[in-house]
C-alpha cells in the first residue's frame, strides 16, 4: 500500500509517494542501494559547498542496529525494529573552510536528508525520520565531537503490511495523509 498525496496543484510522483511508512517487510537493502542514496544525498545543495551532513548507519540484525535503536524512545523501537537500515543523521556545526558556525548546516542536512527520501522512493524504498530519541545516549554510542550534532535518526526499508504492526501505528499507517492548504502558509507581498 503505498499512502499517495492526493494534491490539489500537480507535483512530481516521487513527492506524491514520498510518506513516513512504519511497516517494513524483512527484504534487505544492499549496499549498492544504500550508497546510492548517499550519492543522491550528496548533490544537495549547501552553502558554500561545505555539505555538512554525516550519516552512521546499520544493517538489520546487527550489533551496531541494535546500539542505534536502543537509542530510540520507546515508541519507536516498537516498529523500527523490522526496519531494514538504521541510521543517524548528523551535521557538522562548524564550516571546514573558516572553523565558525555554519548557521545552515541544519538546513543544509535537511536538503540531503530530502534527497534521501526522494531517491529511496524510486527504488521502492521508505524512509521514515525521527525526533524520538535520546540525543545525548547517541552522542557517546557515537563519540561524536564538539563539531557534531545529531539531526535526526532514519528508518529504512521495503514496505510490507500495515497488519504487523501494533496499535496505534497499525491505524497510523492507512490513515489517509494530509497538509495544511498552502494559503496557510504563503502569501504575496
Amino acid at each position: 500500500m503505498i499512502k499517495e498525496a492526493k494534491t490539489i496543484y500537480p507535483v512530481t510522483e516521487l513527492i506524491r509517494k514520498r510518506w513516513s511508512a512504519r511497516s517494513f517487510s524483512e527484504k534487505k537493502i544492499s549496499q549498492d542501494d544504500l550508497n546510492t542514496l548517499f550519492e543522491a544525498a550528496s548533490w544537495a545543495a549547501s552553502s558554500g559547498n561545505e555539505q555538512p551532513w554525516q550519516y552512521v548507519y546499520a544493517f538489520h540484525g546487527t550489533n551496531s542496529f541494535t546500539r542505534l535503536w536502543e537509542c530510540l524512545d520507546v515508541g519507536n523501537q516498537l516498529w523500527v525494529k523490522n526496519a531494514a537500515v538504521l541510521m543517524a543523521s548528523l551535521k557538522r556545526t562548524t564550516s571546514e573552510k573558516t572553523q565558525k558556525e555554519n548557521p545552515l548546516a541544519s538546513h543544509d542536512t535537511g536538503m540531503a536528508n530530502a534527497h534521501i527520501f526522494l531517491q529511496a522512493v524510486s527504488m521502492g524504498i521508505y524512509g521514515h525520520p525521527m525526533a524520538g530519541f535520546d540525543k545525548d545516549k547517541l552522542k557517546g554510542v557515537l563519540e561524536l565531537n564538539e563539531h557534531q550534532e545529531s539531526i535526526c535518526m532514519i528508518a529504512l526499508g521495503y514496505l510490507d503490511s500495515p497488519d504487523k504492526l501494533e496499535e496505534p501505528f497499525r491505524t497510523r499507517e492507512v490513515t489517509p495523509r494530509t497538509r495544511k492548504p498552502i494559503d496557510s502558509f504563503v502569501k504575496p507581498l
